[in-house]
């Protein structure tokens, strides 16, 4: 398994640029072969040694799973983790081999809310059919099979796409999966199986011939966004956010361990035109982050028949934009207020609504720490909607997100790019809560008890060492009304001495409860 990884590295290291002109979606140098080849390194390169198959597997497909970017990488990490899934065995045969591909073929299949014909899935399907018919015979004529069907599949992929056939190309991830079945058959056998090499040779040699630009390798060209990030939640909220993302946009990706009981990370892409909204069905269901976003071609997207998404800020006056907060500590208020954010007085429809219009534009970002808001910050963001507002709600996990969340606002920035750069803020924000209660002192990280005691300091300073080894950068602390200078005092100075590269700062706050208020970014 190992040296077919290398093997698989070296055959798209080495014909990547090719597979990739194949795609020119949206411009000439896409990406579907990168993508995948930055998966298999990241699953295997630097793996574990001396793991059996089973654990390698598994190992490589939790690496793949967090590495994943784009469409065709993505489905390619789903295809490990179904390997993975399917090869517990020290050692596998033809029949385990087939039993495998299968396997890898469903798990990506499900993942893919819409599942298209002439595509990745389909070159797959059809190698997974051919090595269980050819199981019977072996494991090299499984795997030669797999090859054989896998290129033939991609060669006729322009009679089941139109969009290929138009472009006079064939699937690039079709194409990138059959060059890696016939690494899989150079291996076992040490001979090259060149369906596939040729086919992608022919494709090369017409390159000077004109070539007509389709919007990407999936999806229809009514979206201008492809989003995707990393979801720490469960299978139902996962589920959950696929039903969601299919009402804002296609291409809809979602994928995690189909092994586990109790999936807690998931990759997530979609392709969208409300940025805002995909990022904001993610933080409703879980933790998000490492958030990226891509622009597909404007030429192709807004202005060759897909709509428009009509939000593009083109002068003073609509980039004005009012930021407001919504939150579960109205003792904060003054705070928030005083770093240029002002806050909804309740959290009641009305005052949500007011202070949106505050802002002087038609465009309003709202940040909510309150879960038992949302239902008010809908119906008042419906609202503005109607009234042709544009409004993105970004429902943070604590106050401590929504100040980081506004720490990197510029409303120089067109709308898009600020929202996402607030809610990956946000996403990448740590909270820890130091908390009386009864006579115990806690001390909590995103909502979760991990310090139990009866010194604040204590609790205080476990805390701030837990955030800082996970990688902070900055600390900001909001001392309460009932904290002492003593205990605030230490927790800085110990900050300075045994974290010298994080930086620290404290922000007048006063609250009730918590006793202390921890933010790591």
């Amino acid at each position: 398994m190992r040296q077919w990884a290398a093997r698989g590295i070296e055959t798209l290291t080495r014909h990547r640029r090719g597979v990739d002109e194949l795609n020119v979606f949206p411009v000439a140098d896409s990406d579907t072969a990168t993508n995948m080849l930055a998966t298999l390194q990241a699953a295997f390169q630097g793996a574990t040694p001396g793991l059996t198959l089973p654990a390698l597997m598994d190992e490589a497909a939790s690496r793949a799973l967090l590495a994943a970017r784009g469409n065709s990488g993505v489905i390619l990490a789903q295809m490990l983790r179904g390997l993975a899934d399917a090869w517990t065995a020290a050692g596998i045969d033809s029949r385990g081999f087939a039993a495998g591909l299968r396997s890898a073929t469903d798990a990506a299949t499900a993942a893919v809310a819409v599942p298209t014909a002439g595509t990745i899935l389909t070159v797959a399907e059809t190698a997974a059919s051919a090595a269980a018919k050819a199981a019977p015979f072996g494991l090299v004529s499984a795997a030669r099979a797999a090859a054989e069907a896998a290129a033939d599949a991609v060669a006729a992929t322009p009679g089941q796409l139109p969009a290929l056939a138009r472009a006079g190309v064939v699937d690039a991830g079709g194409m990138a999966l059959a060059l890696l079945l016939e690494a899989l058959v150079e291996t076992l056998t040490g001979s090259v199986s060149t369906g596939a090499l040729d086919l992608l040779e022919r494709h090369r040699n017409r390159s000077g011939a004109q070539v007509e630009e389709v919007p990407r390798e999936t999806g229809s060209e009514a979206f201008d966004y492809e989003v995707q990030y990393l979801l720490e939640s469960d299978a139902e909220r996962a589920s959950e956010l696929r039903h969601r993302l299919i009402e804002l946009g296609d291409s809809v990706v979602i994928i995690g361990s189909r092994a586990a009981k109790s999936v807690t990370t998931f990759n997530v892409h979609v392709h969208v035109n409300d940025i805002g909204a995909a990022i904001e069905a993610g933080i409703e269901r879980g933790r998000v982050h490492r958030i990226s976003v891509t622009r597909f071609d404007d030429a192709y997207s807004r202005h060759h028949g897909g709509p428009a998404s009509g939000h593009e800020e083109a002068g003073p006056f609509t980039l004005q934009r009012a930021v407001a907060a919504v939150t579960s500590l109205p003792q904060l208020r003054g705070l928030l207020e005083s770093e240029g954010c002002p806050v909804a007085a309740t959290a009641s429809p009305d005052d949500v609504l007011a202070a949106i219009r505050a802002g002087g534009g038609p465009n309003a970002v709202v940040l909510v720490d309150d879960p038992a808001a949302l239902d008010a910050v809908r119906e008042a963001v419906g609202a503005a909607r109607r009234d042709g507002y544009r409004v993105a709600v970004i429902p943070t996990g604590s106050i401590m997100q929504s100040l980081a969340a506004f720490a990197v606002h510029d409303a120089e920035r067109p709308f898009d790019d600020d929202v996402i750069a607030m809610a990956e803020a946000a996403a990448s924000c740590r909270t820890g809560e130091v908390r009386f209660d009864g006579g115990t002192v806690l001390g909590l990280v995103d909502g979760d008890v991990i310090h139990t005691g009866t010194d604040p300091a204590v609790a205080a300073l476990d805390l701030v060492d837990r955030l800082c080894s996970a990688g902070a950068e900055l600390v900001t602390v909001l001392a309460g009304s009932g904290s002492d200078a003593e205990t605030v005092t230490a927790l800085s100075d110990h900050v300075r001495r045994a974290w010298p590269l994080v930086e620290l700062q404290q922000l007048p706050a006063g609250q009730d409860e918590p006793l202390i208020l921890i933010g790591a970014e």
